[in-house]
């Protein structure tokens, strides 16, 4: 099972890296009924997270978060129709 979940992650990391400048749509659970929808440019990735830069001048400006994120559903990413991850 963990190489399984190893081998996902890496999936979600090719699928988003290859996406690098996209717009993509963020849907995020942060707990307790607060869910946080945005829509941005697909920043940087790194080995260990993505950066989502919004397209909406707000306080906050950047978003990130990791590929275990996407794995465990706590964040929806969308960049065209296609959701990433949600085939794994």
């Amino acid at each position: 099972m963990p190489a399984q979940s190893a081998n996902n992650l890496d999936t979600i990391r090719r699928d988003l890296e290859a996406n690098v400048g996209q717009k993509v749509r963020l849907r995020a659970n942060r707990g307790r009924r607060k869910v946080i929808e945005a829509e941005g440019v697909l920043e940087q990735t790194y080995p260990k997270l993505f950066v989502v830069k919004l397209d909406k001048p707000s306080a906050i400006r950047r978003l990130s978060y990791t590929y275990a994120d996407v794995l465990t559903e706590t964040v929806e990413v969308t960049i065209g129709d296609k959701q990433v991850g949600a085939a794994l």
